[in-house]
């Protein structure tokens, strides 16, 4: 599924226009990434929760080159599935 799919399900369900629909979907999106970036975690009951986690230095490899180099530490995000997003497997 992709977001097409996702603003296609909005305008059959809810009678908005796809216009509109999209609007909804961008804007849902752009408050996640917002709240992301400001290192805030984000929970959808039901479905899964995010949040921001260090990550550590370490080292990996250059395959082309055969050397060991070294990754910066930084940030990533987790994502955790829900309860009822667990029951689907």
């Amino acid at each position: 599924m992709i977001k097409k799919d996702i603003v296609q399900r909005i305008e059959e369900n809810s009678g908005f226009s796809r216009g509109d629909s999209l609007v909804i979907v961008d804007s849902i999106l752009d408050h996640i990434k917002e709240s992301l970036q400001k290192g805030e975690k984000i929970e959808i009951r039901g479905f899964a929760s995010f949040k921001v986690v260090p990550k550590k230095t370490g080292y990996g490899r250059d395959i082309r080159r055969n050397k060991q180099i070294k990754i910066k530490k930084g940030k990533r995000i987790k994502f955790k599935p829900g309860q009822e997003l667990k029951g689907l497997s």
